[in-house]
């Protein structure tokens, strides 16, 4: 999964979010140096990711992607699945998508003198373009997946992808929609045995 669904699967625990937030950036078990709850953040992100990998329907919804851009679908896959989740926010939650951005983003700017440097570059292109809140608008990920392809050279063709996703918009969300509920079933019983 990508940014907004790890940062909502930390169900509203600040250490948590952290760590679910920048486990991305941090190799191995080079985060000993953080506060233990912030660890289990990043133990948590892991396990989330290794069932979203497994779980069949994602694997469909990558499918879908393998022939045109091979082992980056996956990547694609979790920044759609980011604007379903986005688009549809007030199913899963009763505070604005705008107001849930903002309190993240205060949370980083909070603790930004902990978090990896690669983080910290990136957060004031994400806060300045309001990344979370602009994922539930078509041009929004058309944007994350153009910065994608930036990063990767030109090579993964990522930028391309928003047209597969109007191409079987309805097949994705139908997709993301069953998904996402049991993701967060997991996630729950995955919160209570390794961040309680």
């Amino acid at each position: 999964m990508n940014f907004l669904a790890h940062i909502y699967l930390s169900f509203g625990d600040d250490e948590i979010t952290i760590g679910n937030f920048i486990a991305d950036s941090i190799r191995g078990n080079k985060f000993k140096h953080l506060p233990d709850r912030i660890q289990k953040g990043i133990l948590f992100h892991r396990e989330i990711d290794t069932y979203t990998d497994a779980h069949p329907i994602a694997r469909l919804s990558s499918k879908r992607l393998h022939q045109n851009y091979s082992h980056y679908s996956r990547v694609i896959v979790d920044i759609f699945y980011d604007h379903f989740l986005a688009k549809n926010w007030q199913q899963y939650s009763d505070t604005p998508l705008g107001i849930f951005a903002d309190k993240f983003y205060d949370l980083l700017e909070d603790n930004f003198t902990i978090l990896p440097d690669g983080t910290k570059r990136m957060i004031p292109y994400m806060i300045s373009d309001n990344w979370l809140l602009n994922y539930a608008q078509m041009d929004g990920i058309g944007r994350v997946l153009n910065g994608m392809n930036r990063r990767t050279n030109n090579k993964s063709k990522m930028n391309f992808a928003i047209i597969d996703l109007e191409k079987n918009y309805e097949a994705f969300e139908v997709e993301f929609t069953a998904f996402f509920n049991e993701l967060i079933s997991f996630s729950k019983q995955k919160y209570i045995s390794i961040c309680e």
